[in-house]
């Protein structure tokens, strides 16, 4: 369980550890504010990209080889960052470290899928958001601490000891949990059949969407942060990852509450009172940034939103990939793909008007509510007839 949720944390444990830095990195690199986001961007991009090769790989030769060749080349890509002499070298990099990461991420969920489904799969889902939520606690923390001794450099050199360390355990703990005679066809027919499978099947795709929406504002949140605590609410980079970790607490309890309610209401239920408790939250932050209210009272909505959205995000997953056990590295590349590859590309571009609080909270609400009306009409509906 530490493992699995160690190796899911590969996505904040990449953007958080140096989150506190960007702001200094767009002055080393003599870069813009939204071209130093960027190198966040196109990690996320990768992480969701390589989803798609990862996935199918783990359903046709088993998890451990591929996520083992993946964590590997992900600590020598972070090593490259740290050589990196400007922004377009370090955005192809971090382009490669995200595509080396996704292996981590996406092969984690095929795991659980292996062993659980229905109301354990939520349980289980929610217990490896309690792990691997220890990374965006932990990481902001650190990431503002090493500001202090070394510059952005350093902090790739610690990512790629990191990495170096998941490997060796990956290689000595992890066993197979995807046997011979479960794997699916080898070639390009192969694995184009599997998502043909995922294609036809409605519910899923749905549920396809509502996560690369949710996924936009996530990353909003997390892309923008840095710049609106700190440069509008003048907070220092210490202050900073304070409340990043603050709010990541507040994510990692809305996960529990999530297994604490499965049990009991089941997994649909649950994902809908997750949606509406976070569309009312957002509606919240959005009438405090444009109305201009204290920062207190911004933060507060946003830990709201954060507890909110991982109520559902557990049983997202879960009712995606109840009917797809056989092809479960597929499908949950599927759901990597729209959820760090849609993301990255709307926050820059809703980013450009400049990264304000108002900004940030327009962007997570319109996502927001285009989940949520898909969530309580088309999920609704669909995952009862299921």
């Amino acid at each position: 369980m530490l493992l699995l949720g160690a190796l899911e944390a590969f996505g904040p444990l990449s953007m958080d550890l140096y989150m506190p830095s960007l702001p200094h990195l767009a002055a080393s690199l003599h870069t813009t504010d939204t071209l130093a986001q960027a190198t966040m961007s196109v990690c996320m991009i990768g992480l969701g990209v390589g989803q798609l090769v990862a996935g199918p790989l783990s359903d046709r030769y088993g998890r451990r080889r591929p996520l083992l060749i993946g964590v590997g080349l992900f600590a020598l890509f972070s090593l490259a960052c740290v050589f990196a002499p400007n922004i377009e070298v370090l955005l192809a990099v971090r382009f490669l470290q995200g595509l080396a990461g996704s292996a981590g991420v996406v092969i984690t969920l095929a795991i659980a899928r292996d062993l659980f489904s229905g109301v354990e799969l939520s349980k289980m889902l929610s217990l490896l958001a309690l792990v691997s939520a220890s990374a965006p606690i932990l990481a902001p923390i650190a990431g503002g601490q090493l500001a202090r001794a070394m510059d952005w450099r350093g902090i790739f050199g610690v990512l790629a000891g990191i990495g170096a360390l998941l490997f060796v355990l990956a290689a000595t703990l992890l066993r197979e949990s995807h046997p011979h005679g479960q794997r699916t066809a080898a070639g390009f027919h192969g694995t184009a059949r599997q998502f043909r499978e995922l294609a036809r099947d409605r519910l899923f795709v749905v549920l396809l969407v509502t996560s690369a929406a949710s996924g936009v504002g996530f990353f909003t949140y997390l892309s923008m942060s840095s710049f609106v605590m700190q440069n509008q609410f003048g907070f220092t980079p210490q202050l900073f990852s304070l409340v990043f970790a603050l709010n990541a607490l507040a994510n990692m309890g809305g996960s529990q509450v999530s297994r604490a309610l499965v049990g009991r209401l089941g997994p649909l239920r649950t994902y809908l009172a997750g949606y509406g408790a976070t569309v009312l939250v957002v509606l919240a932050m959005l009438a405090a940034a444009l109305l201009s209210a204290p920062p207190l009272v911004f933060l507060l909505c946003l830990a709201a939103y954060l507890a909110a959205g991982s109520i559902s995000g557990p049983n997202t997953t879960t009712l995606a990939m109840n009917g797809h056990g056989e092809r479960a590295g597929t499908a949950a590349a599927m759901f990597g793909m729209a959820m760090f590859v849609v993301g990255p590309i709307v926050s820059p571009l809703a980013a450009l008007g400049g990264a304000t609080a108002a900004t940030m909270a327009l962007t997570i609400a319109g996502a927001v509510l285009v989940a949520g009306a898909l969530a309580f009409t088309i999920v609704r509906r669909r995952a009862r007839h299921a």
